[in-house]
């Protein structure tokens, strides 16, 4: 059953949004931001080598933010399409188990009068 669930999720994850992160190694992974900026470093050998490094950093806190955005966002949509298809799959099955409990039960009680 799990098996079934992780690759009905699976499908409609990759049916549903271009932008589906991927899970690789038990990792999860957004893939519609792009790459992750990289740090910079601060260059401490003089004072126009670091007035660049603070400059640089200022622009990777835009680019870092926007990142760190997008991966919530794309976070939060697979979290909701996990959800909501493990919930339908649950109510699937539970209405196929209360289904066959149901003939079950009418099948004995006709038997029974006999």
């Amino acid at each position: 059953m799990i098996k079934r669930l992780s690759f009905a999720a699976a499908m409609i994850l990759t049916a549903a949004s271009g932008t589906a992160g991927t899970i690789t190694n038990g990792a999860w992974s957004p893939s519609g931001c792009g790459i992750e900026p990289a740090v910079p470093v601060i260059d401490q050998s003089s004072v126009d080598a670091y007035n660049q490094g603070v400059k640089a950093i200022n622009d990777w806190q835009q680019k870092a933010n926007a990142y760190n955005g997008c991966l919530i966002k794309e976070a939060n949509a697979d979290n909701a399409l996990i959800a909501n298809s493990a919930n339908d799959e649950q109510a699937r099955l539970r209405a196929a188990i209360e289904k066959i409990q149901a003939e079950t039960t009418a099948a004995k009680a006709k038997l029974d009068k006999k």
